[in-house]
């Protein structure tokens, strides 16, 4: 490989530029191979996710509505209407309220999707996931299949039904 040299003051001085076409070809090269790696090392599995919309919420006298919350230090404050509840008497309720279902309907087979009654939970923003989930896993420990979360649409927005 050579080292090209110029004239200064009729002297032979070495070029201090770089050459940087080289630089750039390696450049482009790395770039196109990023490119076309890129989506391969990113997999995704297939799904088809749910279109979001407010929907009204029908109110049932069945429905069990719950409040859950963060509290102090880490605790979690689930509530039932307006009284607050420990798991134990909210596993409780929420068996005592399905039984209650059950023995209306005639029996567990006569239970339908319509009459099934529902847990809604109302979670503030700043409530850890432990706090919600722990309320879902206790209310599916009482039987309750359905469980939906009540949300509140942001201000000037319309509701849609899909």
């Amino acid at each position: 490989m050579a080292m090209s040299v110029g004239k200064e003051d009729g002297e032979d001085v070495p070029m201090s530029d770089i050459n940087t076409t080289p630089l750039v070809d390696v450049m482009l090269v790395l770039l196109i191979i990023f490119l076309i790696a890129v989506p391969v090392v990113v997999e995704t599995v297939p799904i088809a996710l749910p279109a979001t919309a407010y929907e009204a919420r029908e109110t049932k006298p069945e429905n069990i509505e719950l409040t859950v919350r963060g509290g102090p230090g880490g605790t979690c404050e689930v509530y039932q209407g307006m009284a607050p509840i420990n798991s134990e008497a909210l596993l409780d309720t929420a068996v005592a309220k399905l039984e209650d279902a059950i023995a209306k309907a005639g029996g567990a087979e006569n239970l339908t999707e319509e009459t099934m009654p529902e847990v809604h939970i109302r979670g503030d923003v700043n409530t850890p996931y432990k706090c919600i989930g722990g309320t879902i896993y206790t209310m599916q420990r009482a039987g309750f299949a359905r469980v939906g979360f009540v949300s509140e649409p942001p201000a000037g927005s319309t509701v849609t039904r899909l």
